[in-house]
């Protein structure tokens, strides 16, 4: 049976269509506009609402209060919930190989268990990122030189479902690494994470997958050449190349990336490369005595007070960014859905199309989440 969303404003990339129907049938949209006949169809009346595609999170560890690693089953359908269809659970650098192992299997189980349909891979922020950078960086096994004899396992293991894998390009012997993936999996995409790589650096690695930035602006570095004199380091070159999507975690204070700073992002990098991120955590300290991170109840921080990623779900970044930028709930689907789906190659999904796969939000003007659907199946 079809089923009709009505009275809705449908949000296409670039434009909104007002008075809207889209239908679904076995999981597809097979129509959407205005004036559509809905004969046949199971009605779902949007009240006005905004529908669009289906959040796509690429890089989040935890749904605030589960690690993906404790429960991938739960923390995805957290998730879902508040409108996130496609998620990439992200495991850390302070597992080692073992540890990781296990983790890809526990997730691998939770994608093929049919209760975590979400779940579309893995985001690796591990193993060779820059051990100075992160938050709980004084546990990180993964300090000594970059070899296949330690890393091959986890490749191994990980290589068909993890579509992301981070990585620091200054790291001595990195190519060893990214060659391997490569030999498994020539579709991986590679992000600069957790660096003070030059441009030099990064732009060499771009012609074999290089093309995000991990939580741009965060967990980087600048290397000091000249007294008192700045360079241009990972930042300015996830900026200055078109060809990298920037990750973005956007807080309700603008901690982990300042109002003024997210503008600039904007203006420089457009509307197609950047990319919203929850990057959640499970609390593990207390918001630090300070006053400055007053209000940052969205924001996780580490036992030694430092910030260590969010408590957040996609559709909280989605609502700071508008709030912080302006952005029109247009360009936050893009930020949100569209974009990270054109990174990964998910060509059915991201955007309300014939033929797409029915991953669909109604959202409120100040994008609350109302309804959501998982391949036309309604979950809230």
């Amino acid at each position: 049976m079809k089923t009709a969303i009505i009275n809705t404003t449908l949000v296409m990339p670039d434009h909104l269509i007002p008075k809207a129907s889209v239908i679904i049938e076995d999981g597809v949209i097979v129509a959407f506009g205005k004036k559509l006949s809905t004969e046949g169809c199971e009605i779902i009346d949007a009240k006005g609402g905004y529908t669009g595609p289906g959040l796509i999170d690429i890089h989040t560890h935890a749904d605030g209060e589960t690690f993906f690693t404790e429960d991938p089953v739960k923390a995805a359908n957290t998730l879902l919930l508040h409108g996130v269809t496609d998620v990439m659970p992200a495991l850390y650098y302070n597992m080692n190989a073992d540890q990781l192992v296990d983790a890809v299997g526990l997730v691998r189980s939770a994608m093929n268990s049919g209760k975590a349909d979400n779940i579309i891979g893995l985001y690796m922020e591990s193993p060779y990122l820059n051990p100075k950078f992160g938050g709980n960086r004084e546990n990180n096994p993964w300090v000594d030189v970059v070899s296949k004899d330690k890393f091959g396992k986890v490749v191994d293991a990980a290589y068909d479902i993890a579509k992301v894998w981070c990585l620091a390009p200054e790291r001595e012997n990195i190519d060893e690494f990214v060659d391997y993936v490569r030999e498994k999996n020539p579709n991986a995409v590679f992000s600069v994470a957790h660096s003070e790589a030059e441009p030099w650096q990064i732009e060499r690695l771009m012609p074999k997958g290089l093309k995000l930035a991990t939580h741009h602006t965060n967990a980087t570095g600048t290397i000091q050449k000249y007294p008192e004199c700045r360079i241009a380091c990972v930042d300015e070159c996830a900026l200055y190349n078109n060809e990298i999507y920037t990750e973005l975690i956007c807080d309700k204070v603008g901690i982990h990336v300042a109002p003024y700073m997210l503008r600039l992002i904007k203006k420089i990098k457009g509307d197609d490369r950047i990319i919203l991120i929850a990057d959640a955590f499970v609390d593990h300290g207390p918001i630090p005595a300070d006053d400055i991170y007053e209000g940052a109840d969205d924001i996780n921080f580490d036992f030694t007070g430092e910030i260590a990623g969010s408590k957040m779900i996609l559709d909280g970044p989605c609502r700071n960014m508008m709030v912080h930028t302006g952005a029109s709930i247009c360009q936050v689907f893009k930020y949100a859905s569209t974009n990270p789906a054109r990174l990964l190659g998910l060509s059915d999904r991201g955007e309300i199309k014939v033929g797409n796969k029915a991953n669909l939000i109604t959202v409120s003007p100040e994008f609350d989440v109302q309804s959501v659907y998982l391949a036309g199946k309604k979950v809230k």
